[in-house]
């Protein structure tokens, strides 16, 4: 990983730990708002489930479920450093597994990337160009280098905006990018 990107990581964790609890809330929530924008009806869709100073998508969730739209969430396989997907029907099935990531174990109803074609991806921070950081693992570029089908909007707070994010060949880049301000179509 390179020096830059590890220290733009750090410096965006630390922006993001500052908002408060109330802020988070009252951005995701408009965030949610501007998704509902861009979803047009798709399902199944795959959206992550926020840990703790995400971006929060349980209201998310709850709303797609509640309107009839599959809702996938993916599973980390630390083995094999990829995503597993699974349907989620009841979210109260979800539990703190993997980097503090809720998931529905022992409770999968397996899904195929295949059918698919919109996905919310979670970012660190971002530029306009749709580049995203992430936690540094790579699973999600991995996985979206392997689906290039699937529609990949990256959501995070307005705040985590960088001039430019460090990028290779290995990092996929998102289609749209959505924060509590709006909607951003990357360059």
């Amino acid at each position: 990983m390179s020096r830059e990107k590890r220290e733009l990581r750090e410096h965006a964790k630390e922006v993001r730990c500052s908002l408060s609890r109330d802020e988070i809330e009252r951005h995701s929530l408009m965030i949610e708002r501007h998704l509902r924008s861009v979803i047009n009806g798709e399902s199944p869709i795959l959206v992550y489930v926020s840990k703790a100073h995400e971006v929060d998508t349980r209201g998310l969730i709850a709303s797609l479920l509640t309107s009839g739209t599959g809702v996938v969430v993916p599973i980390i396989e630390r083995d094999t450093r990829t995503l597993r997907l699974s349907y989620l029907r009841d979210p109260s099935v979800l539990v703190e597994s993997t980097f503090s990531v809720p998931e529905p174990l022992d409770c999968e109803i397996p899904a195929s990337p295949e059918d698919i074609s919109l996905v919310i991806v979670p970012m660190i921070a971002f530029d306009r160009k749709g580049h995203r950081l992430g936690y540094g693992a790579g699973y999600y570029d991995r996985f979206l280098s392997c689906h290039p089908h699937m529609k990949k909007i990256g959501i995070a707070f307005s705040c985590l905006e960088v001039p430019e994010i460090p990028w290779d060949e290995n990092d996929v880049a998102m289609d749209l990018i959505v924060t509590e301000e709006g909607i951003i179509e990357p360059r």
